[in-house]
């Protein structure tokens, strides 16, 4: 009996990928056309699984899979689920028909990882996480960043912005990225246990849903209204700065709400010496990228593969980013390439 209900999930397992095939065939083809070199014959194929191709940090972090597997020899494809985690199997599906030699995935939700993982474990594909990670699951090693220590330390940067204005009295409101994503969850509690060593309050938490504008701006409208001793507004992410902005000035909040994100975009090497932005956290996502391609590449070569890797995060502000620019137009936004 046990055996026939094996034989059935195997059937069930092969439908699913096989509808997922050819659903959407069309698109990701289409998407990963547009973003590869040509393929040599016999050349080893990876594929890049991303949660959102749109977010200016995860094409960061492909240009940086791009080069490495370029540079390392290896044909690779791009595949962005757009935030959905129904694309993100379809991807998957395309993969395992394609035969690829080895996925490295930045995945929607650490829960929906671990569905790739046990989906891409039975077509014997071996796996490696860059950033986000995963609730379970085999994986070869999960490349990360130290996403507690720079929130914390980027909440230093804060509380002594606050501490010079002398606005310790007052709330900081958070527009966070999913807190289902262990990256989400670690993000916070740095923040939090460096306003909480400060004796600085927290306001409300809202999550990122579609991560759009309106809704970055909706989130700190409502932060500015149910808080009238709001001083500061965190944004989990880097993208939608200009809403969180436009929504403190549209209250006429500017001299009395600060903005500090976590990521960057390059504009941020001009807001932050100028005070627009107190500052960012800034991860190296086209580090991430390059370390990814270098853990699969030895996985695929028999060598000893690190297992968690955990890259460090800058913590920039108008005081040391002078010093750290040459990093941040590398690894941060891939730039000088």
């Amino acid at each position: 009996m046990c055996k026939a209900i094996f034989t059935s999930f195997n059937k069930f397992i092969a439908v699913i990928f096989f509808a997922l095939t050819v659903i959407n065939s069309t698109y990701i083809r289409a998407e990963s056309a547009a973003t590869n070199l040509p393929r040599i014959e016999n050349q080893k194929k990876l594929v890049y699984m991303v949660s959102d191709l749109r977010i200016p940090f995860w094409d960061i972090m492909a240009r940086g899979v791009r080069s490495k597997a370029n540079e390392l020899g290896y044909s690779v494809e791009i595949y962005s689920a757009n935030n959905s985690s129904k694309s993100e199997l379809m991807a998957l599906a395309n993969a395992r028909q394609a035969k690829v030699d080895g996925i490295i995935i930045s995945p929607t939700t650490s829960s929906a990882c671990s569905t790739i993982l046990k989906l891409a474990k039975k077509a014997n594909i071996p796996v490696v996480i860059s950033d986000i990670g995963t609730d379970s699951g085999e994986y070869v090693s999960y490349i990360s960043s130290d996403n507690r220590q720079g929130a914390y330390e980027i909440g230093k940067v804060l509380v002594n912005k606050l501490n010079a204005l002398d606005w310790q009295q007052g709330r900081v409101g958070i527009i966070s990225i999913p807190q289902k994503r262990l990256n989400g969850q670690a993000r916070t509690a740095g923040f939090l246990q460096a306003l909480d060593e400060a004796g600085v309050r927290a306001a409300g938490l809202y999550q990122q849903v579609t991560f759009s504008d309106l809704e970055t701006y909706e989130f700190s409208r409502k932060l500015i209204k149910e808080n009238k001793d709001l001083n500061a507004i965190w944004l989990q992410g880097s993208n939608r700065y200009q809403a969180a902005l436009r929504a403190i000035a549209d209250t006429n909040n500017q001299k009395n709400i600060l903005l500090i994100t976590f990521d960057a975009e390059p504009e941020f090497l001009d807001l932050i010496p100028k005070g627009v932005l107190v500052g960012a956290a800034m991860q190296q996502p086209y580090l991430m990228g390059e370390e990814s391609v270098v853990a699969m590449d030895k996985h695929l070569k028999g060598k000893v593969v690190e297992k968690n890797l955990q890259l460090p995060i800058l913590a920039i502000s108008e005081n040391n980013l002078k010093q750290k620019l040459k990093t941040i137009k590398r690894n941060v936004l891939g730039l000088d390439r």
